[in-house]
């Protein structure tokens, strides 16, 4: 099952390619001008017809970060780990996936509140997720992939931290269009810490569903029949 590797990959392929997308029909319809400044990537998805375009790409990338979050929480719980890291990841990632369809889909020139509101929930709460995944690549059961991937997590989650500060503080001094460009650097770099997720999903063996019966010690009981599904039970 291998193939789980692809969806991370997809992910980011998709996502990157997706926005750039947006990015050119922007540029070339005059919905932005660069000789402006760095427009926001949320500026120049803002506008039809790129607008469709961005609200179906942001809803897509939605439900693949959504799908990869599942899989990784339950890949690390067949692992062993059912402590507080794990419940808190897969909180924290529901909330960022659902950030990043809320952005799409409520535009700057439309809602402002709800626009900011998916931004601040898909970055702020998406960088929680992916630093609660570093720590969940040193304590879960170890791969033999551990050796690059918890530094390359690292490092991007590191960059990341520092583009999402640089971002915050110079939108307040009014550098708008530097802050643009971290904001383009930051979301490249989530796009490249969902892509590390193939590392880890590539281990991933089967699904299988075990049915167990157990009488019951009352004469005249019926069997109970006790079904356990365990989903994406791994082997690294």
């Amino acid at each position: 099952m291998w193939l789980w590797a692809l969806l991370p990959v997809s992910l980011a392929l998709f996502g990157t390619a997706g926005i750039w997308t947006v990015f050119a029909l922007a540029v070339t319809n005059g919905s932005v001008n660069l000789t402006e400044g760095v427009p926001f990537i949320s500026k120049c998805g803002t506008y039809n017809p790129q607008s469709c375009l961005f609200s179906q790409i942001c809803n897509i990338c939605s439900v693949l970060a959504l799908w990869i979050v599942a899989i990784r929480f339950q890949q690390v719980r067949d692992y062993g780990n059912h402590g507080k890291a794990n419940t808190a990841s897969i909180v924290l990632g529901f909330i960022a996936s659902v950030g990043i369809s809320v952005i799409g889909n409520f535009q700057q020139s439309v809602l402002m509140g709800a626009h900011l509101l998916g931004a601040f929930l898909a970055f702020f709460l998406g960088l929680a997720y992916f630093w609660t995944q570093l720590f969940l690549t040193y304590r879960a059961e170890p791969s033999q992939d551990r050796c690059w991937v918890g530094p390359a997590r690292a490092t991007c989650c590191i960059l990341s931290t520092v583009l999402v500060i640089l971002m915050a503080v110079l939108s307040q001094t009014g550098h708008r269009s530097w802050a643009a460009v971290c904001e383009w650097a930051l979301v490249m770099l989530f796009f490249c810490l969902f892509g590390l997720f193939a590392a880890e999903l590539r281990h991933i063996d089967c699904h299988h569903l075990t049915v167990q019966k157990q009488a019951l010690t009352h004469d005249c009981s019926p069997t109970l029949v006790k079904t356990n599904s365990y989903v994406a039970n791994t082997l690294s």
